[in-house]
C-alpha cells in the first residue's frame, strides 16, 4: 500500500489537534498513514505518541530554526521535496489558514491540482465536498497529479488505530526566498477553562435572540455545566454581542460536537453551514417558523430566557 502524507496540525498547548486525528482516519482507509511534522526542534517527540495512537505508522519529522522560525514557505518546500521523494499515493492537510496556503504553494511547486474542504476521499481519489453552504455536494477529482487535498474539520469521527512507528529526520534544506517573512514575536492567546470550539463535544451557541452581550452569560453558564464550549451566530457577532472568533457558520468555525444547543439562533443556512453535521442538535427559539427547527432533533418553542435557567436548575440538581 502506498504511503498517504498527512500534514500535522498541532498547538503547543492542545497537542496533536483533532482534524489531524480525523486525517489519520480517513488516510487509513486509503493505504499506509505516514505524519509530517512541520516544527521547531523536538516537535516530533512530543507529537509522535498521539500520532501513533491514530495510526501513523512513520513520521516524517522537519524540525528547526528554518521551519518554526519562519511563515508557511520554508515548509511548502520542505514537503514538496518530501513528495518529490516519496511519491505518496495521495496528500492530506486541514482546512485551516495555514493548510491552505501551505497546500496552494505546495500545488504551484508540483505543478499538481488541488482540491479543498474536503470532507471524504475515496480510494481513486474522488473528493466529496460540501459546497453553496451546504445545500450540494459534489464529487471533485483532481485530473494533474496525485490527489492534494485539505480536509474540512469535523468532517468524520477519528478512530484510534494504534501502529508500531518509526521516526525519520528530514534533512531541512530552504532557499533566501523561502525566508522572506521571519517571526519576530509569538503571542499566547489567553485560554479559558472551556475546550477549543471546533475540538468540544459540546457546543452552546447564541444567536441575535439572546439580546445584547451581557444576556451571552447565559450562554456561558449552560455551556460551563455541561463542560462544553460557546459559539455565536453571525448575527449575534455582527451586533457585536459576542468575539468573532467564536463564530460559527460558513465564515466562521464549522463544529460537529456530540450536542448543539441553538439558543436564539433563526438556523439560516449560512450558520447551518458550520453546525449541520452535529450529532444531536437542540433549539430554543420563540419563533415557530424559524428554519433552525428544520435540522433540530429536538426543539422547544418558548422564551430562552426563561427555558434555560429552568434547564440549568434541573442540571445543577444531577450534578
Amino acid at each position: 500500500m502506498s504511503e498517504i502524507l498527512v500534514v500535522v496540525e498541532a498547538t503547543g498547548e492542545f497537542g496533536v489537534k483533532k482534524v489531524t486525528l480525523e486525517m489519520l482516519t480517513l488516510a487509513r482507509q486509503l493505504g499506509t498513514p505516514a505524519a509530517v511534522v512541520l516544527g521547531g526542534p523536538g516537535a516530533a517527540d512530543a507529537l509522535s505518541p498521539k500520532l501513533g495512537e491514530y495510526g501513523a505508522a512513520k513520521v516524517y519529522a522537519a524540525e528547526g530554526e528554518e521551519i518554526d522560525g519562519y511563515l508557511v514557505a520554508p515548509k511548502a518546500t520542505v514537503l514538496a521535496d518530501l513528495v518529490k521523494r516519496v511519491r505518496p499515493g495521495a496528500v492530506l492537510l486541514a482546512s485551516s489558514q495555514e493548510g491552505k496556503e501551505i497546500a496552494a504553494r505546495l500545488a504551484v511547486k508540483l505543478d499538481n491540482g488541488i482540491l479543498t474542504d474536503v470532507t471524504d476521499l475515496a480510494a481513486d481519489g474522488t473528493a466529496t465536498q460540501v459546497v453553496f453552504a451546504g445545500s450540494t455536494i459534489v464529487k471533485s477529482k483532481v485530473t494533474r497529479g496525485l490527489p492534494l487535498v485539505t480536509v474540512r474539520p469535523n468532517s468524520l469521527s477519528p478512530t484510534p488505530a494504534p501502529a508500531s512507528q518509526e521516526v525519520e529526520q528530514l534533512t531541512v534544506t530552504v532557499s533566501d526566498t523561502d525566508k522572506l517573512a521571519r517571526v519576530v514575536q509569538r503571542v499566547a492567546e489567553q485560554k479559558g477553562s472551556r475546550p477549543e470550539l471546533t475540538e468540544a463535544s459540546v457546543v452552546v451557541s447564541g444567536g441575535r435572540g439572546v439580546g445584547n452581550a451581557d444576556n451571552f452569560k447565559l450562554v456561558e453558564e449552560l455551556a460551563d455545566l455541561l463542560g462544553g464550549a460557546v459559539g455565536a451566530s453571525r448575527a449575534a457577532v455582527d451586533s457585536g454581542f459576542y468575539p468573532h472568533q467564536f463564530q460559527v457558520g460558513q465564515t466562521g468555525k464549522t463544529v460537529s460536537p456530540q450536542l448543539y444547543i441553538a439558543l436564539g439562533i433563526s438556523g439560516a443556512i449560512q450558520h447551518r453551514a458550520g453546525m449541520q453535521t452535529s450529532k444531536t442538535i437542540v433549539t430554543v427559539n420563540k419563533d415557530a417558523e424559524a428554519p433552525i427547527f428544520e435540522l433540530a432533533d429536538f426543539g422547544v418553542v418558548g422564551d430562552l430566557f426563561k427555558v434555560v435557567p429552568q434547564a440549568v436548575e434541573e442540571i445543577r440538581k444531577r450534578t
